[in-house]
């Protein structure tokens, strides 16, 4: 059974870019995030509820919280910058350099906590730091869309930095607590920081006039990304992280095989071989 939840787990992760795409074709970006992240925000703490950790919140000392209001703050700003780029561009693109984080918080890492650096690692780095810039290879030329590709690309680089920092940001003085905790706490930080930027932004009188259409798609997004992290963590209280890891980060092609069949964007020879080394790269680092 643990197998049909790690699938779930991909597949809900990777329908999410698809439903938030179609719910900001005429939404502002930073609204949409702002709805979404309410829903979100409701499974993270139902994770909390659910794996019994919130008493926790008790032992949090205040160099911990203080990187937990950092990292939270790096996840609203990649959440941001994510959903802006998806807004001006395509998923097949937007979404594989998204997942070039991995490559950036390796070499943040190696940086920064002076982490060792093996084979395997030099060796998925390279694939899917490779295969990221086929991805970005210039389809743009193809499809004559250079201004808007500039904007989106911007985003989305922006949105892998913030995504890489968060991680680095935890793994440097969040200790002792439990992820699910501290990914509620950090959502909370995120949904503060979306509606600030909504309102800072003056966007604050479009939550009335989205599209009941718009709106039904940026909760089912909302709704994904939390049936994605309870299925992920079903899988792993039954199944080995070795085999459950590896299929949650196939999401990307569930992503990629939606965006064809619902918006028909097709990729290149050059941007499915990106494909194909992301994948390889993501899964290498997984497994080993």
């Amino acid at each position: 059974m643990w197998i049909l939840y790690a699938v779930g787990s991909s597949f809900f992760a990777g329908i999410t870019a698809i439903l938030a795409k179609c719910g900001i074709r005429k939404t502002d970006s930073n609204v949409a995030t702002a709805i979404r992240t309410v829903i979100v925000l409701l499974f993270s703490w139902l994770m909390v509820l659910v794996t019994g950790t919130g008493e926790g919140i008790r032992q949090i000392d205040s160099r911990t919280f203080l990187f937990l209001v950092l990292s939270g703050l790096a996840t609203g700003a990649s959440w941001l910058c994510y959903f802006h780029a998806l807004k001006k561009g395509d998923i097949n693109k937007v979404v594989p350099i998204d997942k070039s984080s991995t490559v950036l918080t390796i070499l943040l890492a190696l940086i920064f906590l002076q982490e060792g650096i093996s084979g395997v690692k030099i060796l998925s780095v390279l694939l899917i730091g490779g295969g990221t810039l086929l991805m970005i290879d210039k389809m743009d030329k193809e499809t004559n869309v250079q201004k808007q590709s500039g904007g989106w690309m911007i985003y989305a680089v922006l949105s892998a930095v913030f995504a890489s920092l968060t991680a680095i940001l935890g793994k440097i003085g969040i200790g002792g607590i439990d992820s699910n905790l501290g990914t509620a706490i950090r959502t909370t930080v995120v949904l503060v920081m979306a509606w600030l930027m909504v309102f800072l932004t003056g966007k604050q009188g479009e939550v009335r006039r989205i599209e009941k259409k718009e709106l039904i798609f940026i909760c089912l997004s909302g709704l994904a990304t939390g049936a994605s992290w309870l299925c992920y963590y079903r899988a792993l209280q039954d199944g080995p992280a070795s085999v459950v890891v590896p299929i949650d980060k196939l999401s990307m092609l569930v992503t990629i095989a939606f965006s064809w069949i619902v918006f028909h964007e097709k990729l290149t020879k050059k941007s499915t071989a990106g494909v194909i080394l992301i994948t390889v790269g993501t899964v290498l680092l997984a497994v080993v």
